[in-house]
């Protein structure tokens, strides 16, 4: 059995991993768009005063490199130590499942709870698409459906464990499943919806780069779920199996 500070510190090295991951695809799919929405708030921008000009702190350059590689790594550090604890306690708690697969179902269901709910009613949004005197609203907002959204998943977890010596594995997941789908679609009904897009902004271009913020997220979690699982699995394989102590005559 691994201990849980050798779990720590695998997540840990593996969510760098998945950092680089995720800013590799940000860099491919993300800055395309990031940079097309730039242009169009450049355009419809009102010009400044004659003799004054806008200094950046950071240009755009080192955003978009180093700035954007370093919290894609600071941040998957940090989401895999998180990681390696939900496995630690899901391991045994959720089934008989093997290490690959508890890992597998952890990241799926983190996946779900922190990137694809909050997604459905919150969707990132590019520069020039938002009020910033709204800024802290929607970010309230958007933090409050990541706390739903983990509460949703772990609850579907626990109702599921609960209905399982009645109903059985399947039908007691898909009532899990479907109660939850359910809660997540009223509450997504009831909070306030945020529709900040000025006219004349290409819908094209905000649907690539909501898509590649989802890919993002979803690359993050898939290789926190594969690379995590992979070398548990081998370092379990690995651990010698205590010998048999001798039967006293």
């Amino acid at each position: 059995m691994l201990s849980a500070r050798t779990l720590l510190i695998r997540g840990m090295v593996v969510g760098a991993i998945a950092g680089v991951v995720a800013y590799l695809f940000a860099t491919l799919f993300g800055e395309g768009p990031i940079n097309d929405a730039i242009a169009f708030e450049e355009a419809h921008a009102a010009p400044l005063p004659a003799g004054e000009h806008e200094h950046e702190l950071v240009s755009r350059t080192v955003q978009s490199t180093i700035g954007l590689a370093t919290a894609s790594i600071i941040y998957g550090i940090a989401l895999g130590g998180l990681y390696a604890i939900a496995v630690a306690i899901a391991a045994g708690r959720v089934g008989r499942l093997s290490a690959r697969a508890t890992a597998g179902l952890v990241a799926l269901a983190g996946f779900v709870g922190v990137a694809l709910v909050p997604f459905l009613k919150y969707p990132p949004t590019p520069p020039a698409t938002g009020n910033p005197d709204t800024l802290q609203q929607r970010t309230g907002l958007y933090f409050l459906m990541i706390v739903i959204g983990v509460a949703t998943v772990i609850g579907a977890v626990l109702v599921g464990r609960s209905l399982q010596t009645r109903l059985g594995t399947w039908n007691a997941s898909t009532v899990a499943l479907v109660g939850a789908a359910v809660l997540v679609g009223a509450i997504l009904y009831v909070l306030p919806t945020v529709n900040e897009v000025p006219d004349g902004f290409s819908p094209i271009l905000l649907w690539r780069f909501r898509l590649a913020s989802l890919g993002t997220q979803a690359v993050t979690w898939a290789t926190l779920g594969l690379l995590f699982g992979y070398l548990t699995e081998r370092s379990q394989r690995r651990q010698p199996i205590p010998a048999a102590q001798p039967v006293a005559a």
